[in-house]
């Protein structure tokens, strides 16, 4: 009997020690999303949990006759939470995701979905996500079913999507998703706030081509009022045409600064942009005067 009791006391010692542990540890952040409506049938989630991490890249929730189409999946982790505030403005199912470009913080989420969901990106954007060890093994599932080179239309009256790709930019897959009916176009990070851009040229991105490349898809691509930024707010379709030209005049300084002998880091030091720029964000610019200097043989 008093070995049973010994045993007893270690084992209910034990079961306190675990929960005094347990109740010392952190409870995981919680995970939700804000939810803002753009048009009709269109919305946009974006967010932080609750330890102040990002969610990722904004994703965008189209509500069409038969299901739910999602641009981006956010990082990863974040696809119940997505689904959940999906929930709250429909009970339809999720039956596409369209995925801008390669990068873990707009594709990660692809795998929370069912195979039975059809994944769509630029051809150059699936040979990309396809190297990434998100993708690995029995992940495979989430990536592209299929992809397009140059333009591609999905379903058709209110609900048809059109996806455009015009050149090496952010990556060199970047796709601008239009909501035909809607008027509405979803940029990813080929546009993602007003600012210097991020050139993963890993994944085939160029600050040399990305002013082309905006400045393309802004005279090609008609009957859009407003453009889901990447990382921002929705903001005008004019906009396109400036971040073109600033990313036009970031590359012009750096040619003048190369043609007259200066190094990357005095470029930087001595650049100066159109006033029209003065609120941009330049938190990459460091990066990104280097990178240029590269792209052209410097």
């Amino acid at each position: 009997m008093q070995r049973r009791l010994t045993l007893m006391g270690i084992l209910t010692a034990g079961v306190l020690t675990m929960g005094a542990v347990q109740a010392r540890q952190p409870a995981a952040p919680s995970r939700a999303l804000n939810v803002e409506k753009v048009k009709d049938n269109l919305y946009f989630l974006n967010g932080a949990d609750s330890a102040g991490t990002d969610s990722g890249g904004n994703t965008a929730v189209f509500i069409t006759a038969n299901g739910v189409v999602l641009v981006d999946t956010k990082n990863p982790g974040w696809g119940q939470a997505i689904l959940d505030k999906v929930k709250t403005v429909t009970n339809k199912p999720i039956t596409h995701i369209i995925n801008t470009h390669t990068h873990g913080d707009h594709v990660g989420s692809n795998e929370f979905f069912p195979a039975t969901v059809e994944v769509v990106t630029q051809e150059n954007t699936a040979a990309n996500m396809a190297k990434m060890s998100n993708f690995a093994g029995d992940k495979k599932f989430a990536l592209p079913d299929k992809t397009f080179k140059d333009k591609m239309t999905l379903f058709s009256g209110k609900d048809a999507i059109d996806l455009y790709y015009f050149g090496p930019g952010h990556t060199n897959g970047d796709a601008f998703v239009v909501f035909r009916d809607l008027r509405v176009m979803h940029a990813g990070d080929i546009f993602a706030r007003q600012g210097a851009p991020l050139l993963d040229l890993d994944n085939g991105g160029s600050g040399v081509k990305i002013g082309d490349s905006l400045a393309t898809a802004y005279a090609s691509i008609k009957n859009v009022d407003s453009i889901i930024t990447g990382h921002s707010t929705v903001m005008k379709f004019a906009d396109l045409n400036d971040i073109a030209e600033f990313n036009k005049a970031f590359l012009a300084a750096a040619q003048a600064a190369i043609k007259a002998g200066r190094t990357a880091d005095q470029a930087l030091a001595e650049l100066k942009l159109p006033a029209k720029f003065a609120n941009y964000t330049m938190t990459r610019a460091k990066e990104n005067m280097p990178k240029l200097y590269k792209e052209l043989g410097k």
